[in-house]
């Protein structure tokens, strides 16, 4: 009987964590979604530090912050040739629900929003959600294709080096 209660336990966290994952942006035009053995405390302090690209990401050399760490922080990022940058405004930020959204507002082909949330799924796991919403602007140094595998390749590494750094 245990069992079978555990069962149905883990069985509704996980749906409750879908739909909450869903919540998010489920219009999303990239998503990225990861299921880790960790607590979602331990993953969100992770992830609410914002000004740390540059240890997660070899995109970034440098970040330059400025402005509160939350709603109308800002950072520079650089390339670790320090030949590209892009700007990102933080525009929702939220510890309770362990969310927070950024646009980047310029530096790279497209009017771009991303959101990371972490849902709790109980028993030491949770799952990061990882939404873009995006307007690509044609130009002759990237299609729309290598922008989304960019994109893509981006964040998968920036969760990973997370989570490693959660653990």
């Amino acid at each position: 009987m245990k069992n079978l209660i555990k069962t149905i336990t883990v069985t509704t966290l996980l749906i409750l964590g879908s739909l909450s994952a869903n919540a998010q942006n489920s219009k999303a035009d990239l998503s990225y979604v990861s299921t880790v053995k960790l607590s979602a405390d331990k993953v969100w302090e992770q992830i609410r530090v914002m000004d740390n690209i540059d240890k997660i990401s070899s995109f970034v050399g440098k970040v330059d912050w400025t402005g509160p760490k939350g709603v109308g922080g800002s950072r520079l990022c650089t390339a670790p040739d320090g030949k590209g940058k892009f700007r990102e405004n933080i525009i929702k930020f939220d510890d309770n629900q362990r969310t927070y959204t950024w646009q980047i507002v310029e530096g790279v082909p497209a009017k771009v929003t991303n959101s990371f949330k972490v849902v709790d799924l109980g028993l030491n796991k949770s799952m990061i959600v990882w939404t873009s919403d995006y307007d690509f602007m044609e130009n002759p140094n990237m299609t729309e294709e290598q922008f989304k595998a960019f994109m893509q390749g981006a964040v998968s590494e920036m969760i990973e080096n997370m989570v490693k750094m959660a653990s």
